[in-house]
């Protein structure tokens, strides 16, 4: 599989390209190590196949399409609890990748391979097709009709695409803080597991009371 292969279908808005590009060169400066003569030396960057890079690499692929479908459901809805868990995930997500994506730049690792999607969790996954690389990633006909719908419809189907989204991206994230050779990557990852488990709880109570079940 080559790196091409690995990129999803661009449809962000030019607004989002520069909020994410914003966000990682915020998180570049704030990762890269201080060069005052007190420092102690850095320590030896991750290797290209360690669990820590190959998670930067492919969460950064997983965020992305939730910061992608956090931006299509706020315009198709005026629900504020909708609008308000799509903000979130838009500003989470995207500063993490950012984070992810200065680590990259930092250990002198690129930021793509073409390598098998979560190789490094010690299988490989087959992408199922129409775009959905990993587990959990909603397929290019999937995000076409999210852009179809409005209103009601629309939430249902974002809450339900986020929260298998979310689900996947949770277990990636503990496989990483189980395997990882950084404090970083490790307590980054602690984090998403926390942070993403909550916001199924709450995408579930938030499709009952639109009558559904995710």
């Amino acid at each position: 599989m080559t790196s091409a292969v690995r990129s999803s279908r661009p449809m962000m808005t030019a607004g989002v390209v520069v909020l994410l590009l914003a966000l990682g060169l915020v998180a570049l400066m704030l990762v890269r190590p201080s060069s005052s003569a007190g420092s102690a030396a850095p320590a030896a960057a991750p290797s290209d196949t360690s669990a820590d890079v190959g998670f930067a690499r492919d969460m950064s692929i997983h965020h992305q399409q939730a910061v992608e479908m956090s931006f299509i459901v706020r315009d198709r809805t005026s629900d504020v609890a909708v609008g308000r868990l799509a903000y979130d995930i838009i500003n989470t997500q995207a500063n993490q990748r950012g984070i992810m994506l200065g680590w990259l730049e930092m250990w002198g690792r690129a930021k793509s391979s073409s390598a098998p999607p979560m190789e490094w969790m010690g299988h490989t996954v087959t992408p199922r097709g129409d775009g959905s690389l990993m587990p959990g990633m909603a397929t290019d006909t999937e995000l076409d009709a999210l852009r179809a719908a409005k209103g009601q419809d629309a939430e249902v189907l974002f809450l339900k695409l986020m929260t298998a989204h979310h689900r996947a991206g949770a277990e990636m994230a503990q496989a990483a803080a189980d395997a990882a050779g950084t404090d970083e990557i490790r307590n980054l990852a602690t984090g998403m597991v926390r942070g993403q488990q909550s916001e199924i709880a709450l995408m579930a109570d938030m499709l009952k009371e639109r009558g559904s079940a995710a």
